[in-house]
């Protein structure tokens, strides 16, 4: 693979615009390596002397009157000198560094000058970029070592040891990580082992290769002798935060109970400040390591570039400019290295247990790796769908199904059975076509669903899942499509017809099966995403939360299929396939609660947030949904409980303001797009696929799939080929398109959001609050 795709490969997705561009100044070397082959033929023309001493010294002190900077002269330069850079203070006061070509007077100089002037504000972007990054990181270094005195002493005062009895596990300095500031720092790097683009050539490749021997020198030299405990006194000056109900039952006492709950230092808020901290730390250590490979990745581009540069224009030019890299502030600055190697001495000792091997692990969790088994399951169970489909059609061609006596009665009672199957695998299709398209688009939708590192699940994964429920599913309807019943009986066999309710059955077994089998970790998270949601407003309300909830808004005639499972099998004769669903005034009551769930389970999320975070649109959100909840009700009483031209027109009015308001929401709110200012046209600035007509054929298709209430409204329940149920799943098939289509583009837009901001980590609560802040301030002013 060539060094440019890797080296975007490798990028952090939300700092990409942070990184060196390296394709922009490979352009420009391609330019000059073109004028160099054209002119090689030519003569030389003669001219003035080329790079002399008397035009450099003109060039330089040219240069060194450039923004009245203080730069030190630097005469006697050899005559193969290319360039000169200096440091300077731009407009902000900020050190920045310039180039002065030497060869300014050579044909296609021009070219040059235009590489390093753009390699200059490539290099001063990245070195400006890292300096403020390692900036902030510092000050959350300095407030978590405040945070893990306070939980030593807290530990210490709730476990009753004395200062005399000080187990080792509670030693500490007063500041665990940064001490490396003070005069008798240590110097040594970090073990970190980075999955990145190993380079030989590396100009500092000595500064990473030492890292593993000084980090074993540097845990080995840690003495304890002069440290001393955490004072209890500290536990005087903080408090215990009060966070935000997690639970309904927190919730429920959060409204019914004063707010100022009494926080005592006991095992319980102990146990939730060692998880809060824990998780703090390990958060602070994965930004620390992308510092550190953010550092790395553009060292070796501007290595490569200049070396690149030599070889294209003939020159030695990358010497000098490598000096400069290296001894500047992204080149020379050790602050990460040394933050890591406190982190790791911290985590192992306090939430280790002194396991080395066990804290690693738990600071650098594993790269998920592919595997050979998931390839061949899935082409297994795609190939075993694809011929069960064709025996399905086989059969049904050979028994002439489609005109037997009992086809009526096989779509209006099994039919809707597997449909619910047919929904969820066609969902999970799309499902794994949107996880392919965001990782080939680089949009980081681990980091927006909160996913652990290592346990998202690939479009593999995804698509195997689905293909096994899909052969499971048509196995099942392969067992019970003989459309004849029993002479004698008069009725089907009772082991055939209980296949549909024994498949709903395995498959909730296997999603809360608490074994480690079949994607674990994945599977409690869609739990406990969808716990979340049923019980909303109780629980704050995440991205993964919202998202899930609106997936089931496109599911509503899946919840109507199992409705109707509890209808055929506990209300009516499963084994004659007789049942009086559609005649129950009560089935049709629940058939329109049933939809509305999902509906205003989003309309309590969205209260939930206008609630806290005091943002109109999330309650114009909420009405949006509202409209949708009102629309629904009218379409479903036109054509379940109320005939006449009254009812039908509003359900066609309601259903146009409901589909009016969701198309803009969608277009404009939750894809960002329909900017009339922007540098694409009726888009936005940034755009993740390269193709601008993509966008617009899917505000299209958007608008074109919200149309299909219009076949209720209508009164269109057959087609001359298609019973009503089978309409039914089609029009719901088309709705679960319209959202997977909806799903790439509405991640895309929060990931845009989340590069605008470099916003690549996660905000983790701080488990202590400091109740003398303000006082101390106060002092010291």
């Amino acid at each position: 693979m060539k060094f440019g795709k890797e080296f975007v490969s490798q990028m952090v997705p939300e700092w990409q615009e942070a990184y060196m561009n390296y394709i922009s100044l490979k352009s420009i070397l391609k330019d000059i390596s073109n004028f160099n082959e054209q002119n090689k033929s030519k003569p030389s023309m003669a001219s003035t002397p080329k790079g002399s001493l008397r035009r450099r010294l003109t060039l330089y002190r040219a240069f060194s009157g450039l923004n009245g900077g203080n730069h030190r002269e630097s005469l006697g330069k050899s005559e193969d000198e290319v360039i000169l850079i200096r440091s300077v203070e731009d407009e902000d006061a900020k050190g920045v560094y310039q180039t002065v070509f030497l060869k300014g007077c050579e044909d296609g100089a021009e070219r040059d000058l235009e590489f390093f002037r753009k390699l200059d504000f490539e290099f001063n972007k990245v070195n400006g970029f890292y300096k403020k990054v390692v900036k902030e990181v510092v000050g959350e270094a300095e407030e978590l070592s405040r945070q893990m005195n306070v939980l030593i002493a807290f530990r210490i005062k709730v476990d009753k040891i004395g200062f005399e009895n000080l187990d080792t596990s509670y030693e500490t300095s007063s500041t665990p990580f940064m001490n490396h500031f003070n005069g008798e720092a240590k110097h040594g790097h970090s073990n970190l082992h980075m999955d990145v683009i190993h380079e030989v050539e590396m100009s500092n490749d000595n500064h990473f290769e030492e890292d593993r021997n000084h980090a074993a020198q540097t845990n080995s030299k840690s003495s304890i002798e002069g440290f001393r405990p955490a004072p209890l006194e500290v536990l005087d000056h903080v408090k215990i935060n009060v966070n935000p109900p997690e639970t309904p039952v927190s919730t429920i006492k959060g409204l019914l109970l004063s707010s100022k709950s009494d926080h005592r230092f006991n095992k319980k808020e102990l146990r939730k400040a060692d998880a809060q901290l824990s998780a703090a730390l390990k958060e602070f250590y994965h930004k620390l390591r992308l510092l550190k490979k953010y550092s790395f990745l553009n060292l070796l581009a501007f290595s490569k570039i200049m070396k690149k540069y030599d070889k294209v224009s003939s020159r030695n030019a990358s010497k000098d400019y490598l000096n400069m890299v290296d001894s500047s502030y992204l080149g020379s600055s050790d602050e990460v290295n040394r933050l890591m190697d406190r982190v790791e001495s911290a985590f192992i000792k306090h939430f280790a247990n002194g396991n080395h091997r066990k804290g690693m692990n738990l600071l650098r969790p594993t790269t998920k790796r592919e595997r050979h088994r998931t390839t061949f399951l899935l082409g297994l169970f795609t190939g075993c769908a694809i011929a069960l489909v064709v025996a399905l059609i086989i059969l049904i061609h050979a028994r002439n199904i489609l005109n037997s006596e009992g086809r009526t009665k096989y779509m209006d009672n099994i039919f809707p059975l597997y449909s619910l199957f047919g929904y969820i695998v066609l969902h999970m299709i799309i499902y794994s076509a949107n996880v392919y398209l965001w990782r080939h688009f680089k949009i980081n939708y681990p980091f927006i669903f909160g996913f652990k590192e290592g346990t998202e699940l690939g479009y593999r994964e995804v698509f195997l899942l689905s293909s096994g429920l899909a052969v499971l599913s048509l196995a099942a309807v392969l067992s019970n499509l003989d459309m004849e019943m029993d002479d004698r009986t008069k009725s089907f066999s009772a082991l055939t017809e209980l296949v549909p309710l024994g498949l709903v059955i395995v498959v909730l077994a296997i999603t809360f099966c608490p074994f480690n089998i079949i994607y674990k970790s994945s599977r409690f998270f869609l739990v406990h995403c969808v716990f979340h949601a049923i019980c909303a407003p109780l629980y704050k309300v995440n991205f993964p939360d919202n998202f899930l909830a609106d997936q089931l808004t496109s599911q509503v005639q899946a919840f109507r299929s199992l409705e109707f499972y509890v209808c055929h099998y506990f209300w009516g004769d499963f084994t004659t396939r007789s049942n009086k669903c559609s005649d129950s005034h009560i089935y049709k009551t629940f058939y329109l609660i049933v939809a509305i769930i999902p509906f205003w389970i989003r309309f309590l999320q969205c209260l939930r947030r206008l609630i806290e975070e005091g943002n109109s649109m999330h309650g114009l959100n909420g009405l949006k949904y509202v409209s949708t909840i009102v629309a629904l009700a009218m379409r479903t009483i036109s054509s379940e409980f109320r005939d006449g031209t009254v009812w039908t027109v509003l359900a066609a009015s309601s259903s146009t303001i409901a589909t009016v308001v969701n198309t803009y929401w969608d277009i404009v709110m939750d894809w960002g797009l329909l900017v009339r200012n922007s540098r694409n046209p009726w888009l936005r600035d940034k755009l993740s696929v390269p193709y601008k007509s993509v966008y617009f054929v899917a505000m299209v298709l958007n608008v074109v799939l919200r149309l299909a209430w219009m076949q209720s409204v209508l009164g269109i329940k057959d087609a001359p080929f298609l019973h009503r149920t089978a309409l039914t799943a089609i029009v719901a098939c088309l709705e679960i398109l319209r959202r997977g289509i909806w799903n790439f583009f509405r991640l895309e837009n929060e990931h845009l959001n989340n590069v605008g901001k470099y916003r690549a980590f996660k905000s983790v609560p701080l488990p202590f609050n400091y109740q003398d802040d303000d006082d101390e301030d106060s002092t010291d002013t």
